[in-house]
């Protein structure tokens, strides 16, 4: 075999695609949860029409379902969407020495109401 003819491999490596079925946006939203008979505050950091990153003041558990409230003006309007989530993640990193329990939600019950405010909301955010 001469120099110029080089034997050609298949090259392999590694492609991240993107998995999730909605864009995510960056946002910094309050929300409220409840637990028992308790509301307690936290924080969203994105949001999507499938769920939210967010900031919890205190530990939960994957596969936790939560009532949710999320707070946000869109077009001078002041908005809340209650949403059931489910907790689908959670950061084993953060925690007591940060003071907040960052996690992954899905919506598993939200109106459609509400989930029409959300995506105008988040429309919004990309244009």
């Amino acid at each position: 075999m001469k120099k110029e003819e080089k034997e050609t491999k298949p090259r392999y490596g590694i492609v991240n695609f993107e998995k999730r079925r909605y864009p995510r946006y960056n946002v910094d939203l309050p929300i409220e949860y409840t637990r028992g008979d308790s509301v307690v505050h936290g924080e969203a950091f994105n949001a999507s029409e499938g769920g939210l990153l967010v900031y919890f003041s205190e530990r939960v558990e994957v596969g936790q379902h939560l009532s949710l409230k999320l707070f946000f003006s869109s077009m001078s309007e002041f908005n809340t969407i209650a949403a059931w989530v489910e907790v689908v993640w959670v950061d084993v990193h953060l925690g007591e020495d940060w003071g907040d329990y960052r996690a992954g939600v899905k919506f598993v019950d939200i109106s459609l109401e509400d989930l029409e405010k959300l995506i105008i909301f988040l429309r919004s955010l990309s244009g």
